[in-house]
C-alpha cells in the first residue's frame, strides 16, 4: 500500500509540476502574443496616418491573429475597408469588434457600422448604429463626424425608399470592376471618353497614397449592332503618361477637350504643380496634342484643381479647387475667357457651395443649368448630385435630383446629352462584400429632374 500510495504520489506531482510548466509556458506565449498585436496595431495606425489603407490592413490582420482576443485588431481592420468602401467587411469587422468588448470597444465603430450600413442600405440599423455614436461619442467628435447631418441623410433616403432608381448598367467592357467613371461623349454619340484605374493604366505604376493604380483616359466606340461601346483602350497618345490622366469636357467638334494631369507623385520629369488643368487640341493626324497647363495663378495653384466643365463657346468654365481646404473642403469655381485668356477665378456663391466637398461639376452648353456633387446639402448618403439654376439674381438653392437619379452610395460625374436623350452618372456597385465605381445611363425621355433643360 505504502508503495502504491508513493507511486501515486509522484503521478500527482510529476501531472501537476507538467501542468504548471504549461500554464506558464502558455501565459509567456499569450503575453508575448499581446505584446506583438499591440505593435502591429501601431504600425498599422501609423500607416493610417500615411493613408497607406492597404498596408495598413496587413498590419491589422497580423495582429488579429496574434491576439484574437483583441477588440482593437477587428476595430481597426473595420476602418480600412470602411475606407476602402468594402462595406460588407468594415460591417462584418466592426460587429467582430462591438461583440469582444461591448463596454470598451472604441465608440467611433458606432459611426463606422452606421456609414457602412447606410451604404449597404439597411437604413434602420444605419440610424441606429448614428443614434449610438451619438450617444456615446464626445459632443465635439460627434459634431467634427456631423453625426446628426448623417442622421438627417438616413431618414431623407427612406422617404425616397419607394422610387425607384433608373440608372441602366451599361453593356461591355467599359465598368471593369477597377473604378470607372467621368464619362463624356463626342456630340454624335459614337465616342466615349472615360477615366479607369485599371491594372493595364500607363507605366503600370500605383499611387503610393490609395495603393491604386493611377487614372488613365480611356476610348471606346459605339457599335451600333450590339448596341455598346467596344474597343475599349487607354492607347491615348500624349495625353496618358505615368501619372493622373482625366478628360472632363469634349467640344461639340471634337477638336479640343479640357484634360486634368498629376504627376506629382511620379518621377517625371516636367512635374506639374498639384493637379492641374490643361487644355488639349486635335490634329489634323488624328491625334491629341500634348496637353497645355492653363497659364493662370487664379485657375492652376499648388492645391489640388480638377473636373473642369465649359459652356458650349468655351468661354465659360466651372472646376474645382480645394485651396480654402483649411476652413472647408473642396469648393466650385467659376472664371471667364477674356480673348485669348481667361480671367480671374471666383468661387461660386453658398447656394452651390458649402463647407464641405462640392466636386464633377457639369454645365449645359447654354449655361444655364450646373449640374454638382455634393455632400455638404441634404442628400440620399455620400455625394449626391444637385443642380442650380443660373438666373438674373444669381445661383438659385441647389436641388436634390432625388432618389432616380441619387443612391445611399456616392453619385458623381453627372452629365446631360439632351440630343442624345441620354444622361450619366458614376456611382458604386456594391458585388459581394466590395465595391467598386462604375458608369450608368440614364434615358432622358423617362427621366424627372427637378429642372426643365
Amino acid at each position: 500500500m505504502k508503495i502504491l500510495f508513493g507511486t501515486l504520489l509522484l503521478l500527482l506531482c510529476t501531472t501537476y509540476s507538467f501542468a504548471f510548466q504549461s500554464a506558464s509556458k502558455d501565459s509567456i506565449t499569450g503575453i508575448i502574443d499581446k505584446s506583438a498585436a499591440l505593435i502591429k496595431i501601431d504600425q498599422g495606425k501609423q500607416l493610417v496616418g500615411e493613408n497607406k489603407i492597404r498596408e495598413a490592413l496587413l498590419a491589422f490582420r497580423e495582429a488579429a491573429i496574434k491576439d484574437p482576443n483583441t477588440w482593437k485588431a477587428p476595430f481597426w481592420i473595420s476602418y480600412c475597408h470602411y475606407r476602402l468602401k468594402n462595406f460588407g467587411y468594415a460591417k462584418q469587422y466592426g460587429l467582430d469588434a462591438t461583440n469582444k468588448a461591448p463596454d470598451d470597444v472604441d465608440a467611433e465603430v458606432y459611426d463606422i457600422l452606421g456609414v457602412t450600413c447606410h451604404n449597404l442600405n439597411e437604413l434602420d440599423s444605419a440610424e441606429r448604429y448614428f443614434q449610438l455614436a451619438q450617444t456615446y461619442l464626445s459632443k465635439s467628435r460627434a459634431k467634427e463626424l456631423n453625426i446628426q447631418g448623417k442622421i438627417a441623410s438616413v431618414q431623407f433616403a427612406k422617404q425616397g425608399a419607394k422610387i425607384p432608381n433608373q440608372r441602366i448598367s451599361l453593356m461591355g467592357d467599359i465598368n471593369s470592376g477597377y473604378n470607372d467613371y467621368g464619362p463624356v461623349l463626342s456630340a454624335d454619340g459614337k465616342h466615349i471618353y472615360f477615366t479607369s484605374r485599371r491594372a493595364n493604366t500607363t507605366g503600370g505604376m500605383m499611387n503610393p497614397d490609395d495603393q491604386e493604380y493611377f487614372e488613365d483616359v480611356y476610348t471606346g466606340v459605339w457599335n451600333e449592332q450590339m448596341h455598346m461601346f467596344d474597343s475599349i483602350s487607354n492607347n491615348v497618345e500624349r495625353i496618358n503618361g505615368p501619372g493622373f490622366e482625366s478628360m472632363s469636357w469634349l467640344s461639340k467638334d471634337g477638336l479640343n477637350a479640357v484634360v486634368i494631369l498629376n504627376n506629382t507623385a511620379t518621377n517625371a520629369k516636367k512635374v506639374t504643380g498639384s493637379s492641374d488643368i490643361c487644355e488639349v487640341e486635335f490634329t489634323k493626324k488624328g491625334k491629341w496634342n500634348v496637353p497645355k497647363v492653363i497659364n493662370n495663378k487664379s485657375i492652376n495653384t499648388s492645391f489640388m484643381e480638377g473636373y473642369a466643365t465649359l459652356t458650349a463657346d468655351g468661354n465659360t468654365m466651372y472646376f474645382v479647387s480645394d485651396r480654402k481646404g483649411d476652413k472647408r473642403s473642396t469648393d466650385i469655381y467659376v472664371v471667364q475667357r477674356n480673348g485669348r485668356t481667361w480671367g480671374e477665378a471666383k468661387i461660386l456663391s453658398d447656394s452651390v457651395n458649402t463647407s464641405m466637398r462640392e466636386t464633377t461639376p457639369y454645365i449645359t452648353p447654354d449655361g444655364r443649368f450646373l449640374f454638382f456633387s455634393s455632400e455638404g446639402h441634404l442628400g440620399m448618403g455620400g455625394l449626391d448630385v444637385f443642380v442650380s439654376e443660373n438666373t438674373s439674381s444669381g445661383w438659385t438653392k441647389a436641388k436634390n435630383l432625388g432618389p432616380a437619379v441619387n443612391t445611399v452610395n456616392d453619385d458623381s460625374h453627372f452629365v446631360v446629352y439632351k440630343d442624345l436623350g441620354k444622361a450619366y452618372v458614376s456611382g458604386l456597385t456594391i458585388s459581394d462584400k466590395k465595391s467598386s465605381l462604375d458608369i450608368f445611363e440614364f434615358d432622358l425621355n423617362k427621366l424627372v429632374l427637378p429642372v426643365k433643360l
